[in-house]
């Protein structure tokens, strides 16, 4: 490992020493951060802009943060003053100051484009530098970890994290000489991009695992494990064929919807999303109902949740937690006894994957009310194979999924390694503990 011939304190602890020519600096001193206030509102009178979003800088966390323009931004309209002052240039760089998850804090994306029409939103704030940085330096210059952990550390707020404009004033960045930022991008570049390939292969492989896990579900559940079964339309479309000797059942005849409304305060708030049912985090800290949920409905241990709504529109589980979760959610539980839940869970799910409670929903998907009636969802027609049947295709598939499952748990460990030694790489390059030469 290559160091540099000389190095001095950065008089800051988390950055160490530095090399002796280079210069530890506040972001203060060397530009000016800006708010726009501009919302996604559009008015006939106002300009038409595009405007950079916080999910723009989140959705390129993933690799180095550059926005080049080609994205579709979203369209809306500000007044004429505000357009003048807040239109991005190339060379801005866009923070994230508040998220619900502490890691983004901080994040940056550089501006790469100098279009007309682009300005950006009140959930982000603009830095310009005022100070010489080497263009492409900028997406190094913060988005390392060392820097990061310093937005973490410096947050606050309970159910969304925020840090303030002094903060970002006051956090200090390591910056060589123009001629070396340009050395450090190229080495950075260079590297980053083998790290990069190697991930995209790991998640290429992970895809296709979970890809062989969906068409497994989809198969057994549908058509049982005999492959010389003979089958019969099930009158279903989404269904298709199924074994001969299987019936079909509506849902009313299998589950019940339950409406138990708590009434009072104490229990644990649910949430349904895509990685499963969770206790939610609010404001207490714990969990714990500490706002007016007296008017959300009980989950009891057992319970199957759905969340009806949005583009979740069908996504089930089975709640491992008793608590309470929003009305506006579908709470139903098994009343025929000859059933196994968990066949039934990855029925729901193969349902979920496409997208057939969805095709049943009403309402407007555009503004998020997309319900899937009660009449609907008790006409539902099932596969209902015995429950020695139901039992053995479970079986089947906890035993082909502990081998998929670990095999990308596995893969998932590696992409962790790689991210980390990504991160280490760029932060010790960038605050001069590796020193760069030109090839």
């Amino acid at each position: 490992m290559n160091r540099y011939n000389s190095y001095k304190d950065s008089g800051v602890e988390w950055i160490g020493e530095i090399p002796k020519h280079w210069d530890c600096v506040r972001l203060g001193m060397i530009g000016t951060f800006s708010s726009s206030g501009i919302d996604k509102k559009s008015n006939a009178s106002e300009v038409p802009v595009r405007m950079v979003n916080y999910t723009d800088i989140i959705q390129k966390r993933k690799y180095n943060s550059i926005q080049d323009g080609t994205k579709e931004y979203m369209q809306i309209t500000t007044p004429k003053t505000k357009f003048e002052e807040h239109r991005l240039k190339k060379g801005d760089m866009v923070f994230i100051p508040s998220s619900e998850t502490i890691d983004d804090l901080g994040y940056s994306s550089l501006i790469d484009f100098d279009d007309e029409d682009v300005v950006y939103s009140y959930h982000i704030i603009r830095f310009q530098n005022k100070r010489e940085i080497y263009h492409y330096f900028k997406k190094y210059l913060i988005n390392h970890s060392l820097v990061l952990s310093q937005f973490s550390k410096e947050s606050k707020g309970t159910t969304r994290q925020i840090i303030g404009r002094n903060v970002f004033n006051n956090i200090n960045v390591v910056l060589p000489p123009i001629q070396e930022q340009e050395l450090i991008v190229a080495y950075l570049d260079k590297k980053t991009a083998i790290v990069d390939t190697l991930i995209a292969s790991k998640e290429q492989k992970i895809n296709i695992l979970k890809e062989k896990r969906t068409a497994l579900i989809n198969h057994v559940i549908t058509k049982g494990l005999d492959p010389k079964v003979k089958l019969k339309d099930s009158g279903v479309e989404w269904i298709g064929e199924i074994p001969e000797h299987w019936v079909m059942k509506k849902m009313k005849y299998i589950f019940q919807i339950q409406k138990r409304i708590s009434g009072e305060l104490g229990y644990d708030v649910l949430s349904i999303t895509q990685k499963g049912i969770k206790i939610k985090d609010i404001e207490s800290g714990k969990g714990q109902v500490s706002m007016d949920y007296t008017k959300y409905q009980i989950v009891e241990i057992g319970d199957f949740a759905m969340n009806h709504m949005d583009l979740l529109t069908g996504f089930i589980d089975i709640s491992p937690y008793k608590g309470v979760t929003s009305p506006d959610y579908r709470v139903f539980s098994k009343i025929d006894k000859k059933i196994n839940s968990n066949f039934y869970l990855s029925l729901f799910q193969f349902g979920y994957t496409n997208k057939v409670f969805y095709g049943f929903g009403q309402g407007s998907s555009m503004f998020g009310r997309w319900r899937l009636p009660s009449l609907e969802f008790n006409n539902f027609k099932l596969p209902y194979p015995s429950l020695e049947e139901q039992n053995q295709i479970v079986k089947y598939l906890d035993n082909q999924f502990q081998e998929i499952d670990e095999t990308i748990s596995l893969e998932q460990k590696k992409i962790e390694t790689l991210k980390e030694y990504r991160q280490a790489l760029i932060s010790e390059v960038v605050t001069g503990k590796i020193k760069v030469v030109k090839d």
